[in-house]
């Protein structure tokens, strides 16, 4: 292989790092500088320019996906495959060492992985064993207290009790639980990495083996380890030794450390120079950047910048500035949605590619407005690295209750949460009870209530399905009539405990399924105010795939209305991988992708950065809020729009918000300011998607979007959004002091 193909494909901050000679390398490489391409040209150069022998080299990235696309580009590039080099995720490799020497790690041979549900439900099984209320002491919170302490390199007889005050239960399930896998030859993902790592700590002459073995390591994302996996490759490095001839080069980015809530530490990327210092030392910048405008670069810079303790970096392109970004100032979530679509629309009309276009928010709760937006006008979307928001689970199981409350007879329903929250029924009850159904023909709520009559089930299982037929029959609203759609959801989903069930521990996940719920609620209010334009759809043969029997819109109440749409946007499904559609994803799962137009919505403070970001003092959380922004615009390679709206639906109420901190930072040379124009066009041309568009009724009188106007019975307010013509002209208004509703424009008598 000639030399030239490693380097003359590289600038020159790639090719110093490619080509460095320092003992332990750091390389700060910013978005979009062609990091992966250094770490392959890299392992080229290591193996054909220097002569180290692949079986002597160890790549680590965080992804499977990562790994693979990387052994692919080693061998494309070396024109030779590399079946001895160990090339995988921290997890992946820990697996590998214990496989080859488990009897040291004392493992049993045939040792098995278990998965984050398998843990839960063992731990479980430990509480109850051991007479823990699960209601009180939910087991997640458990498990991510015994993850916590392995990623922190601690075994439970590490651990001081008297910290634990009410809490020493904690330390017995993880002793219990640790007992319980060894005696079965069960592994977890935690302990793969704790488990690889004491390998190290108590089996030296291993240590010195794979010492001797690997002449060079190499690691991507190296701003995203956590404790244990630090303490592993400085262990395994040696790099406590004077003597030490092993390599270090990672490769990572300080403004891109998003994760500190799953355990990544950003001051091991800043550590790395002062605790890897045997032999040389160097540190490589990759500034210019490859993806996006100057403009979307500046933008960037500017913001980062307001981080302290950065390493320091300023991206750079040779390309042009670009366009300015676009900001945005919606009047509600609403609008801003309806901007998003409005704009794709005219990306879609210009021969632009929906592929291309990312949609991404700070909480997975705000896909919700742009899916509700996307449907109504046919489309296609997929919720990237997660379920669209009527498929998720804590959303399907409020919707269960709601469905159980307006027909009994709904035994998916009844399935779905006889023990959601759990309630001590197990699987044995419930096959009793289909048994029985399935014998008198009957559904499982009448028949649950016979068994219980009939004595048909042992006493305690009968005691938790009576409660949970008491919970339905107290859920069910008898006035009705006197609440509003909104106020009927907020009462099932905080009677049910739900929000306590999915948000009973204190990770990013059980807050983001908090956050849902609270989500749908809102969408509760925005469907009582706006009704659905995709089941009038499916009334008027509009969307002919629905296959939807009549009866399903005869509706009696606006419940059953908002129940059939949720199944029908739930059943829409995802889009196709290969169809042409709109991305929408949290900003956490963009990282390390790239789009031609992007969307940062939701850019608010308290949602953005978010308010427990806010509420720290310290501030680090508030700095990753910030990388997480950065991230964010340097997803954008040619068009970026920021979106803020001057009101928010938080839990069924309209409330103000106020821009996000983020906003102030990016200098006002870089961007155009977005607000809905006032110019006016006629009613008849009205299409849903002209913002500040003139409304003529059949009076000829105007109302446009952004006018002050005052009602007789709700005062004062201003119109965000309009519908229809003619004599089913209708305008959305926000009251100062009666919230936002729906008025027919020919009899609100507006002024």
């Amino acid at each position: 292989m000639d030399i030239s193909e490693i380097i003359d494909p590289l600038n020159k901050a790639q090719r110093q790092a490619v080509c460095s000679e320092a003992q332990n390398t750091l390389v700060l490489a910013g978005a979009g500088s062609g990091k992966t391409r250094v770490l392959v040209h890299r392992i080229a150069w290591l193996v054909q320019v220097e002569n180290v022998s692949p079986y002597s080299i160890m790549a680590v990235t965080f992804t499977n996906k990562a790994a693979g696309e990387m052994r692919f580009r080693i061998e494309n590039l070396l024109k030779t495959p590399i079946r001895n080099m160990w090339v995988g995720t921290f997890h992946g490799l820990a697996h590998r060492l214990l496989r080859a020497h488990w009897m040291d790690a004392k493992l049993v041979e045939n040792f098995q992985i278990i998965d984050s549900d398998d843990q839960l439900r063992l731990i479980k099984r430990i509480m109850k064993e051991i007479g823990i209320d699960e209601k009180k002491h939910p087991a997640r919170e458990t498990q991510w207290f015994i993850n916590e302490c392995k990623d922190n390199g601690l075994r439970v007889e590490q651990l001081n009790p008297r910290e634990f005050h009410n809490r020493e239960f904690m330390l017995d399930v993880y002793y219990q639980y640790e007992e319980l896998c060894q005696r079965t030859g069960l592994v977890d993902f935690a302990e793969l990495l704790l488990r690889a790592h004491e390998l190290w700590l108590h089996q030296p002459h291993l240590l010195k083996h794979y010492q001797q073995r690997f002449s060079h390591i190499l690691v991507d994302e190296f701003q995203d380890t956590n404790t244990i996996q630090y303490a592993w490759l400085k262990v395994l490095s040696g790099n406590n030794l004077p003597s030490t001839k092993m390599h270090t080069f990672v490769v990572g980015d300080d403004d891109q450390s998003i994760y500190g809530w799953r355990g990544a530490k950003i001051e091991h990327i800043r550590e790395f120079t002062h605790d890897f210092n045997a032999g040389s030392t160097d540190t490589i910048r990759l500034e210019q950047n490859y993806r996006s405008t100057g403009n979307i670069l500046e933008a960037a810079n500017s913001v980062i910048a307001n981080n302290s303790e950065r390493l320091g970096k300023e991206l750079w392109t040779e390309d042009s500035d670009g366009e300015p970004l676009q900001i945005y100032k919606a009047f509600n979530e609403t609008d801003e949605a309806a901007y998003v679509a409005g704009q794709i629309d005219k990306w879609v009309e210009n021969g632009g590619k929906r592929s291309d276009v990312a949609i991404l928010y700070r909480s997975n709760a705000q896909s919700q407005p742009h899916e509700y937006e996307l449907v109504k006008r046919g489309v296609p979307y997929r919720v990237y690295g997660g379920l669209r928001f009527y498929d998720r689970a804590e959303i399907k199981d409020a919707l269960a209750y709601m469905r159980l409350l307006a027909n009994r007879q709904d035994d998916a329903a009844f399935e779905r949460i006889i023990n959601t929250p759990t309630r001590g029924i197990g699987q044995r009850t419930l096959d009793i009870i289909r048994q029985f159904a399935k014998q008198k023909q009957q559904n499982l709520w009448f028949t649950a209530v016979e068994l219980i009559a009939d004595k048909g089930l042992s006493a305690r299982a009968a005691a938790s399905v009576q409660k949970f037929i008491d919970l339905i029959d107290e859920l069910q609203i008898n006035d009705a009539e006197s609440m509003n759609l909104a106020e009927q959801v907020t009462h099932v989903v905080e009677a049910s405990l739900l929000k306590e069930f999915h948000g009973k521990d204190n990770s990013e996940r059980a807050q983001a399924k908090v956050e849902n719920l609270d989500e749908l609620v809102n969408a509760a209010k925005r469907f009582d105010d706006v009704g659905d334009p995709l089941l009038e759809a499916v009334k008027e043969g509009l969307l002919k795939d629905k296959n939807t029997e009549e009866e399903t819109f005869q509706a009696a109440n606006p419940m059953a209305e908002f129940l059939a749409h949720a199944a029908l946007e739930a059943g829409e499904g995802q889009a196709e991988e290969w169809e042409d559609c709109i991305q929408l994803m949290s900003l956490h799962s963009a990282k390390g992708l790239e789009f031609e137009l992007v969307f940062l919505c939701g850019l608010e403070q308290g949602l953005f950065p978010h308010k427990n970001a806010l509420q720290d003092y310290v501030g680090g959380r508030l700095e990753e809020e910030r990388r997480l922004c950065y991230v964010g615009i340097t997803r954008a390679r040619q068009q970026l729009h920021l979106c803020h709206a001057e009101s928010r639906t938080i839990y069924g109420r309209s409330e103000l918000s106020y821009p996000s901190q983020f906003l102030s930072e990016i200098p006002a040379s870089l961007v155009t300011q977005v607000r809905a124009a006032q110019n006016t066009i006629s009613a008849s041309n009205y299409s849903g998607s002209n913002y500040g568009s003139k409304y003529g009724s059949d009076d000829d009188s105007e109302v446009y979007i952004g006018q002050q106007v005052s009602h007789k019975k709700f005062g004062a307010g201003i119109v965000v959004d309009i519908e229809g013509s003619g004599a089913r002209a209708r305008v959305q208004v926000s009251f100062d002091n009666n919230g936002t509703r729906w008025l027919m424009l020919n009899i609100a008598n507006l002024f």
